[in-house]
């Protein structure tokens, strides 16, 4: 299998981390606008993650926000996001490095998104890894939002209830398929 110099898999990563970058600076400057509200979740072992020692303690591995009502002081920057949040009565001021967001979602309008944290996608592997982490690729990004599949095709219509009709006859006056052909000058003011 040939080698991914290019890293497609970390630029598209990046590219919706900015997606999440762009949402939660305009929730800073404007507001959450209508229901939108925010679950995020991170690694709080991961690089930059800043929590006070009680959370970590409480959360070793991976912990969610809700950025819904009770948040203060959001800040946006290009590397990610400070925010004071309330836990128990305990206000705490949280550190997250976008490369540390593991999810993204909005219930308001079913939209999220899934990251492998950025650590995992920088690794060097050994070899004989490679193949399993290639079968694994296309997973490692996977939008929450519903797949629109492509209408299934049209059947065909049915053959003509006059088969030996001559092609110069005109059309009868409803087509065989159940519509109807309305001609605008029905429509125009007389």
């Amino acid at each position: 299998m040939p080698t991914d110099y290019i890293r497609y898999d970390i630029l598209t990563q990046n590219a919706l981390r900015g997606v999440v970058r762009t949402v939660l600076a305009d929730a800073a400057a404007k507001g959450l606008p209508g229901e939108h509200h925010f679950y995020v979740s991170f690694d709080t072992r991961a690089p930059g993650v800043k929590l006070s020692p009680r959370l970590l303690a409480q959360y070793p591995t991976e912990m969610t926000i809700v950025l819904q009502h009770q948040f203060w002081d959001l800040t946006v920057t290009e590397d990610g996001f400070e925010v004071g949040l309330s836990f128990n009565g305990i206000p705490e001021r949280l550190v997250v490095p976008l490369t540390a967001v593991k999810g993204f979602f909005d219930p308001s309008v079913q939209f999220g998104l899934e990251f492998a944290v950025q650590s995992e996608l920088e690794g060097e592997e050994p070899e004989d890894e490679a193949d399993e982490t290639a079968a694994k690729a296309p997973t490692a990004l996977r939008p929450a939002v519903q797949k629109r599949t492509p209408p299934p095709a049209p059947e065909p219509l049915p053959a003509p209830a006059n088969p030996t009709a001559d092609a110069g006859d005109p059309p009868p006056d409803k087509p065989v398929g159940g519509g109807e052909v309305v001609r605008l000058d029905r429509f125009r003011k007389k």
